[in-house]
């Protein structure tokens, strides 16, 4: 391949395509849309997941379970990685844990599960503490911050 190879072809702004206009055009006549049929009639839309009559993927793959996808995505953390990862006196908070590599990818809501034991005095800002964790964390002459924004889940006080 030769240098001057690499671009040829290759149109930064090109024209666009002028349809049923005669057939000079190359595009006349039936406008690209094929002759007769649903698909040619003006306002035609198919659903995105049509295949041409075959029965489409989404309907042939089987389903199991339900599936909230409104449900917030809640990344979680225990008190064992953060007794190994920072010193006494840190404060522990999402950023800081995701530059240290601890929670990654996008989520809604940081969670501090009570798994594992701390001796350090930490400062840990999340947005859900479990009761265990929440214990260890002022056991150890640490602070448990509940970060504003997505409210925590208050379970049912009948059910307890």
């Amino acid at each position: 391949m030769n240098l001057n190879d690499v671009h040829r072809g290759v149109h930064k702004n090109k024209p666009k395509r002028r349809i049923g206009r005669g057939p000079g055009s190359g595009h006349g006549k039936t406008a690209t849309r094929g002759a007769k049929g649903q698909g040619s009639r003006t306002g035609y839309s198919s659903l995105r997941v049509f295949e041409g009559g075959q029965m489409p993927l989404v309907r042939r793959i089987p389903k199991r379970g339900f599936h909230n996808r409104f449900a917030d995505t809640v990344a979680v953390v225990n008190l064992a990685v953060l007794e190994k990862h920072f010193a006494g006196g840190e404060e522990v908070n999402p950023e800081a844990l995701h530059g240290k590599g601890l929670v990654a990818g996008r989520y809604d809501q940081l969670k501090v599960l009570g798994d594992g034991q701390l001796t350090k005095s930490l400062k840990v800002a999340a947005h859900r503490f479990s009761r265990s964790a929440r214990e260890k964390i002022e056991q150890a002459g640490g602070q448990a911050i509940v970060l504003p924004g997505k409210a925590p889940v208050v379970k049912n006080k009948m059910k307890q």
